[in-house]
């Protein structure tokens, strides 16, 4: 059960939610647009805020639905649910339905990671808001709040699964953020509100 619980996490996640919404805004393939990616802050900056705005959504509730349908298959086995989450982010990063592509697993790890451990995905948000905000690299943000989260689990006691999935998930946002960080190390990363060429930051 825990294995089809995760494949159903995986499927859901695995949901194309910005490449739908850009297709069904005119751009046929936002992949080939910006800077490739298929999250909010390549649609905002290819196709506009409203559709952006819905990407961000989609992104956050498909990764709570996904591992809340897991949970429910798997009557909430704490093992399973830690391994829904990292599914879940999982397919957004490398979905079945774009040939194994996708996005870098920020918004769908929120949902996963507000099902699984909300307190500490709850403190993290200021993190992400703060960084962003002040220095308007949503990259840096995104990677500096995912790192808090497994941080957060561990102090607040979250079960030991639990706290290992944050980890994960932290560990796959980072690892699909490689380009991000080496354009943040020759400070080349572009900051949101840029518009332009390809070299985008998330």
């Amino acid at each position: 059960m825990s294995a089809l619980a995760a494949l159903v996490a995986y499927a859901i996640g695995a949901v194309p939610v910005g490449w739908v919404i850009a297709r069904a805004s005119g751009v046929s393939d936002i992949r080939r647009r910006g800077s490739g990616n298929i999250g909010a802050t390549n649609v905002l900056r290819t196709v506009g805020r409203g559709p952006a705005i819905l990407t961000l959504i989609g992104d956050v509730l498909k990764g709570y639905v996904a591992v809340a349908a897991a949970a429910a298959l798997a009557s909430h086995d704490v093992t399973t649910v830690a391994l829904a989450t990292v599914a879940a982010v999982a397919g957004n990063c490398w979905s079945v339905f774009l040939g194994f592509r996708g996005g870098k697993g920020v918004a769908t790890g929120l949902g996963a990671l507000l099902h699984t451990v909300p307190l500490a995905t709850v403190a993290a948000v200021p993190v992400f808001v703060a960084v962003t905000a002040t220095t308007r690299y949503v990259s840096l943000g995104s990677l500096l709040a995912a790192a808090c989260v497994p941080l957060g689990a561990l102090l607040l006691g979250s079960p030991r699964p639990w706290a290992l999935a944050a980890l994960g998930v932290a560990v796959i946002v980072i690892a699909r953020h490689h380009a991000n960080i080496a354009r943040l190390r020759a400070g080349t990363e572009s900051r949101l509100g840029q518009r332009g060429d390809a070299h985008r930051a998330a």
